[in-house]
């Protein structure tokens, strides 16, 4: 029968608690503060036993603070190259309906409780369903628990490789948002070349009301045709999720 040791309990709990306070899907409003303590505390409660037993007894308090502090620091980071994902999504959602036209039709994200564009909302839900219909946040919870093989509690050092690679993901972030949304583009400047000749050849023709309506409808065909595209740039960014915690976790380790 497993053991818990409580103090390991607690510093599980703070980092997972805080991975779940960035990752986008469980910070929602309509997701409950109290379920979400409740999935930090289970998450801790099976991944504490197959930690060794930590001895607070020569520990110092500043030493055990210092520990929860870099604990939450840890969950914090974790969870942002967990979220790059979503803000890619976001990226590629912005861009396509700037092209479209559709920048002044915003609705409410419930992930989020910030206003979005629709292609921007299209491409949340599809994140968010790629994402638990493929079971990747169970792949993303084995990767946590794996983490402490690399970064056991208290062994976190800032290191500039660490900085390097986050500046590299961010980096990162806007080039697949451009690949995702590169279809419309290349219509929305195929459109924009035809309309600027019609202009000149047809000088009485309303290039800007005859544009809009063009754009947006071609932007809707496309869009839905590259849909599938879409889906396959997000899939293959969701499925390195895993790696990439343990990728931070090595950086962060003492080794």
């Amino acid at each position: 029968m497993l053991t818990i040791d409580y103090t390991n309990w607690l510093l599980v709990f703070v980092r997972v608690s805080a991975l779940l306070a960035v990752f986008p899907l469980f910070t929602g409003p309509n997701f409950p503060m109290r379920l979400r303590a409740g999935l930090g505390a289970l998450v801790a409660f099976l991944v504490a036993p197959t930690l060794p037993p930590i001895s607070v007894s020569h520990l110092a308090f500043g030493t055990l603070i210092s520990w929860l502090l870099a604990e939450v620091s840890v969950g914090v980071l974790m969870g942002f190259v967990s979220r790059i994902l979503f803000f890619i999504v976001d990226a590629a959602g912005n861009l396509v309906a700037s092209e479209m036209g559709l920048n002044m039709a915003s609705m409410l994200n419930p992930f989020t409780g910030s206003q979005a564009q629709a292609p921007g909302m299209i491409l949340y839900y599809l994140a968010a369903m790629i994402f638990l219909s493929l079971d990747l946040h169970h792949s993303l919870l084995v990767g946590f628990q794996r983490s402490y093989t690399y970064l056991p509690v208290g062994g976190a050092q800032l290191r500039e490789t660490l900085f390097q690679d986050i500046v590299s993901r961010t980096g990162n972030l806007f080039l697949v948002a451009l690949q995702m949304a590169a279809p419309m583009i290349a219509i929305s400047f195929l459109i924009t070349l035809i309309f600027s000749v019609l202009s000149r050849a047809v000088p009485q023709m309303n290039v800007f009301s005859e544009n809009f309506a063009v754009r947006s409808l071609a932007g809707l065909v496309v869009f839905g045709l590259t849909l599938n595209l879409m889906a396959q740039h997000i899939l293959n960014y969701a499925r390195r999720l895993p790696e990439d915690v343990l990728t931070i976790a090595q950086l962060l380790g003492p080794g």
